[in-house]
């Protein structure tokens, strides 16, 4: 009885694990790693999420009158260019099936298959989640769709028996669908390399209850005669975990947003702490280490900068992660809004440096071997052929064949001779670029090189804000550009040839390597070098001529400038400014007025590209402040940048000595990263014409806040080796005392910070620089899912804080209690100021 018990269990436990191994599709063994069914090799993948055939994205193609069918291909085109493998969507099943779970056959559907055909097309597969439990409406009204979701919501679709039903059977005619673009139902399609049963369900009541709603559902998809792989998201509810555990599924799916979401602004500071680690708390379970790991969702919200996604993905593979998707892809023909999900911004054409990070993300997910660790931060900026800089907002992938970087870098590829594929952003010894767009180089053959670039793009306003299809966040720019290649292949010799239809470049001929180029496909030809391929000649998963982007949607001048808040009397000011404009402006200007005496003219000078810089001598900075305009003359008119009825910039010029401010609640509480909390207020004090921020916490636990003090402090650094205090002005409330640590974060990630005593009474508290101490960095803002670490070591070795690294303020409300029964309530603050003296 013993020995038939144990087989029992043996066969319960394995069977799951090595579903379909005896046949093509993919497989998990014994120690929870998928495999293909021929070749046995580890299965990897990384992409995207992508909605144009549902929703909200499919709904703007209708407002827009764009085809969805053309949209799709596309972005297709642009996902094959940024080497994605792998497509990820859950299906919003409100759209395409009935109460009762019968499946629609209607445009959201087809369009679905559409897609499917055009990813096999390029060498993509896909993971399907065919229940998301959304209504789909975001981010406006939902529609009153026909299906179950819609009737029942997510939390009853988790209960009760008649919607249980209704899915079960939606996944039973979902699986069974035949693509009509491929003639292959899902459920065998050679291509999909697994399922995940449904979005991020959120589950109450017991662990058995889990595993039984779980295996209905997995029964169901069984029935279809499928063998892929059944996938469970598994990061939400893990109180439950072991209901998971026990059910039906081969693996289990997992999601990162480490800087949160919806902060409504570009989030600052280096985040390479945020996204050292993806520690799953449950990662010994025995079962779950028989279990394949997968990554739905992800991406460092709020965050404008390149550095950070092939970090991600070190993390994910280190944690045992072999797929990946972004979250989410803004469809092009909408991107320069931003209005789909407005706290993510991925795209190619609009976010260029941010996309060629997402291709070395890939790339890492595919070099980097399974659970290899690189230790923790500082020390894994560089990993294997990789390297992430905070400093250079910089991404880079250096082989003997590739050379991949997201921002200008001095790095120099071991053998150019031998590279067969650079992409990029800016400049490198191999390429020199001024515009914007992003480039691609391969090398067809010897001598013969294909060339990409694409147009410019330019923020024009804070993409992360609150957004509307009215709203212009990005412009594209087709401008002419130098351009220099240096390519052993090609030598200093070569031939620009255009490629794509409607490209009207000339062929030339170039001696010196630099070339002006405009956007489009061309090929590069050595002298005396020939090639069988022309512009329709198939090449990888590509066509020769194949060129996807939007036309030049600048249509004015738009001048990009933040003025510096302090500068220190006695220094002069520098200003930089970008003057984003379809040609090059005449001899642009910037006029600084002195009171009481005419104003005087500054001449910009170009930097490179849209960048130009001046220096405002000392002498014309007069009394506590600054005020000047930017003048450009364009067609012999004169425009004022701001406009003649608004003011000036204005720069303050305080004294020496004064106070350094890193954080004004006036000025700063909207940039504040903190956890949401209602009862939160600004307050006006008209006694001293400032205003303080309340901070009350709705928990006993200790409550973290962080603000980049970067600009404030950009003009003042001059003045900080004199400063020897940090000096926090505000009180405590409820007539309760307070304990906070103030910290000081610096670029590197070190932090350094003291606790201090805050009582009722309105007063400064100072605390000696010399006083501070190694702390720990607080995971600001709160990453989802909400298991990973509250607090990092970020800090090499103890020492002592250095003013002219740190960047950033940390302030946390400190739980005190004298012992494990006596835990005194969470007391709030007010904060008016934080100085630096």
């Amino acid at each position: 009885m013993k020995i038939a018990l144990t087989l029992l269990l043996l066969i319960f436990f394995t069977c799951p694990i090595a579903f379909s191994q005896k046949s093509r599709d993919v497989y998990v063994d014994k120690d929870g790693v998928m495999r293909w069914g021929t070749s046995k090799e580890e299965v990897k993948g990384f992409g995207v999420n992508y909605t144009v055939p549902f929703a909200y994205a499919y709904r703007v193609a209708k407002q827009l009158g764009v085809s969805p069918e053309k949209a799709i291909d596309d972005d297709v085109y642009h996902f094959s260019r940024l080497g994605f493998d792998l497509y990820r969507v859950h299906v919003w099943d409100t759209e395409i099936s009935d109460t009762l779970g019968n499946l629609l056959e209607n445009e959201h559907l087809k369009l679905l298959d559409y897609a499917l055909k055009k990813m096999k097309d390029r060498g993509i597969r896909f993971v399907l989640t065919p229940i998301a439990y959304w209504g789909n409406g975001w981010p406006e009204k939902d529609e009153k769709t026909p299906g179950f979701s819609r009737k029942y919501g997510k939390a009853t679709c988790l209960t009760n028996p008649d919607a249980i039903k209704a899915q079960q059977n939606y996944l039973y005619q979902f699986l069974n669908h035949v693509n009509p673009y491929t003639g292959v139902a899902y459920k065998n399609e050679p291509d999909l390399i697994a399922f995940e049963i449904s979005n991020e369900p959120q589950h109450g009541g017991k662990a058995s209850d889990v595993t039984a709603f779980i295996n209905g559902m997995t029964s169901s998809m069984r029935k279809t005669g499928c063998q892929k792989p059944v996938f469970y998201n598994i990061s939400h509810s893990i109180h439950l975990a072991q209901g998971y555990f026990d059910a039906d599924i081969q693996g289990g799916t997992f999601q990162w947003y480490p800087t949160g979401l919806q902060a409504k602004h570009e989030i600052m500071g280096n985040l390479l702490p945020n996204v050292d680690d993806y520690k799953i708390p449950f990662a010994a379970n025995p079962r779950f280490k028989q279990m394949a790991k997968i990554v739905y969702e992800f991406d460092a919200a709020d965050v404008g900068r390149s550095y950070v996604y092939p970090a991600m993905a070190r993390s994910f593979r280190t944690a045992g992660m072999q797929l990946a998707t972004h979250f989410a892809y803004d469809p092009t023909f909408f991107a320069y809004a931003n209005t789909e999900y407005d706290t993510h911004y991925m795209n190619l054409i609009y976010t260029p440096q941010k996309a060629l990070s997402l291709k070395i993300a890939s790339e890492v997910f595919h070099n980097v071997p399974l659970y290899k660790d690189f230790g923790r931060f500082p020390a894994d900026t560089s990993f294997g052929d990789f390297r992430v800089s905070y400093g250079q907002d910089l991404a880079e992938m250096v082989t003997k064949e590739k050379f991949i970087y997201s921002n200008n870098t001095t790095t120099i590829p071991p053998n150019a001779a031998a590279l067969a594929h650079i992409s990029g952003s800016g400049n490198s010894a191999v390429v020199k670029y001024e515009g914007t767009g992003a480039y691609f180089l391969d090398k067809l053959e010897n001598g013969v090189w294909r060339l990409e670039v694409l147009p410019d793009a330019i923020w024009v306003q804070d993409p992360f804000g609150y957004n509307s299809l009215d709203k212009v966040l990005a412009v594209i720019n087709w401008r002419e550009w130098p351009m220099s290649v240096q390519l052993p292949d090609l030598g200093t010799d070569f031939e620009i040839k255009p490629l794509n239809q409607g490209n009207t470049a000339k062929s030339v001929q170039t001696k010196n390597q630099t070339f002006d180029i405009t956007p489009g496909a061309y090929t590069l030809v050595k002298k005396g070098a020939s090639s069988k391929l022309n512009a329709t000649s198939k090449w990888k998963n590509i066509t020769l001529n194949e060129f996807v982007a939007p036309a030049t949607t600048l249509t004015k001048t738009h001048v990009l400038h933040t003025p510096v808040k302090e500068v220190s009397a006695g220094e002069s000011v520098p200003v930089k400014v970008q003057i984003v404009s379809l040609k090059k402006p005449e001899t642009p200007h910037i006029r600084v007025f002195t009171q009481g005496q005419k104003p005087v003219d500054l001449t910009l000078a170009h930097e490179r590209g849209y960048h130009y810089s001046a220096i405002i001598p000392q002498e014309l900075l007069k009394d506590n402040g600054l005020k000047y305009s930017i003048l450009i003359k364009e067609n012999g008119v004169e425009n004022f940048y701001p406009s003649d009825q608004e003011k000036p910039f204005e720069t303050h010029i305080p004294p020496k000595s004064s106070p350094i401010t890193i954080f004004n609640a006036a000025l700063d509480h909207e940039q504040l990263l903190r956890p949401y909390l209602k009862t939160s207020h600004l307050t006006p004090l008209p006694e001293t014409g400032t205003s303080e921020l309340s901070i009350s916490p709705e928990k006993a636990e200790e409550y973290a806040m962080r603000y980049n003090f970067k600009s404030n402090i950009a003009g003042r650094t001059s003045d900080l080796s004199s400063k020897n205090k940090l000096v926090f002005q505000g009180h405590s409330l409820d007539q309760k005392p307070c304990t906070i640590q103030l910290a000081l974060i610096g670029k590197d990630g070190s932090v350094y910070g003291a606790t201090l005593d805050v009582k009722p009474e309105n007063s400064t508290y100072a605390v000696s620089l010399d006083n501070l101490k190694k702390v720990d960095f607080i995971s600001l803002p709160r990453p989802y899912p909400g298991f990973l670490p509250y607090s990092l070591d970020t800090t090499p070795k103890a020492g002592k804080v250095d003013l002219m690294n740190v960047e950033t303020l940390q302030i946390a409300i400190i739980p005190t209690q004298t012992t494990d029964q006596d835990k005194k309530p969470l007391a709030g603050i007010t904060i008016q100021k934080v100085t630096l003296e």
